[in-house]
């Protein structure tokens, strides 16, 4: 029942690599269709989910910090394991990016699917402490193969990005408790109607098999670590916290999907090795298609 439930969104990512293959569009749409998601579509999602959270509730707020534990000890963990097998830059910020960041369109459409609109706002909140968390990390992992890039440099392409704004915004009209009047929640939950659908098909657009010819090792240790690992890390983290539900659902789902392939991009802008980043985003995702179902059935859910 769970396959059943999830294949679709999976078929869509396929659906994009197939029509990306046929040159159908044409070979500008892709881009173009990725901008306006992540700037546009995508962040429409984020403030209308974040707008009526309940942000003060207890258990969300649990959820942040568990969130936090989690992409922190998993990262601490490669920190020791680099001391004692040496690693540049250039490939330990690839292997931190496919170990801590999350694909938040798959994640959100497996969310949407299995718990529905409460599942959507518990993993907007979810997104709005942990997507500006993962980017300091990738950053810093990938500081040395950026010759140093400074802190300003990191503060600006933070307060840059659509999604921090959009987390923030959509926070602060919970805090306030203004909402989304006048049929601004409608015009947000058209746009974001698109966003899954769009992005899932982006997904696809962006593998890169080719990228599967080198570094097997690293490629099948850095999907363990993300696809199977990490899920048992957020239930452990989360049950000694005392969380459970929808909230443990939502951290399992952002710990078992595969990374996120704008980690490729900044992996390029901060010159880092780009053909493992491509590899690491092709293997997850293909692997995830198993995996997902596999690690949620063993879990319970």
């Amino acid at each position: 029942m769970l396959f059943v439930t999830i294949w679709p969104l999976f078929a869509l990512i396929c659906l994009g690599y197939i029509l990306v293959q046929r040159g159908f569009p044409d070979a500008g749409f892709w881009p173009a269709a990725e901008r306006i998601n992540y700037f546009l579509l995508f962040p429409a999602l984020l403030v209308s989910s974040l707008a009526d959270a309940p942000i003060r509730d207890p258990l969300v707020l649990r959820l942040g910090g568990v969130a936090v534990a989690i992409i922190l000890v998993a990262a601490l963990a490669l920190s020791l394991i680099r001391r004692f097998r040496p690693m540049p830059a250039a490939r330990f910020g690839p292997v931190l990016q496919g170990t801590v960041r999350f694909n938040t369109y798959l994640g959100l459409a497996i969310i949407a699917t299995i718990a529905g609109p409460v599942g959507i706002e518990r993993a907007a909140v979810y997104l709005a402490i942990a997507v500006p968390l993962v980017n300091v990390l990738s950053i810093m992992s990938l500081t040395e193969a950026g010759q140093g890039r400074p802190a300003s440099a990191m503060l600006r392409t933070m307060a840059r990005n659509p999604l921090i704004l959009a987390c923030l915004a959509g926070i602060a009209l919970a805090l306030t408790g203004w909402g989304l009047p006048f049929g601004i929640g409608r015009f947000l939950d058209l746009l974001a109607q698109a966003s899954l659908p769009l992005g899932l098909l982006c997904v696809g657009a962006a593998l890169q098999p080719a990228s599967l010819r080198r570094d097997g090792l690293t490629l099948a240790v850095t999907a363990a670590l993300r696809l199977l690992l990490m899920p048992l890390l957020s239930v452990f983290v989360a049950r000694t916290m005392g969380l459970n539900g929808v909230e443990v659902l939502v951290l399992i789902v952002f710990s078992a999907i595969p990374t996120a392939p704008t980690s490729y991009v900044l992996t390029r802008q901060l010159n880092g090795d780009g053909t493992l980043m491509a590899g690491i985003v092709t293997s997850q995702t293909i692997a995830a298609i198993a995996t997902i179902p596999l690690v949620l059935w063993m879990l319970g859910y």
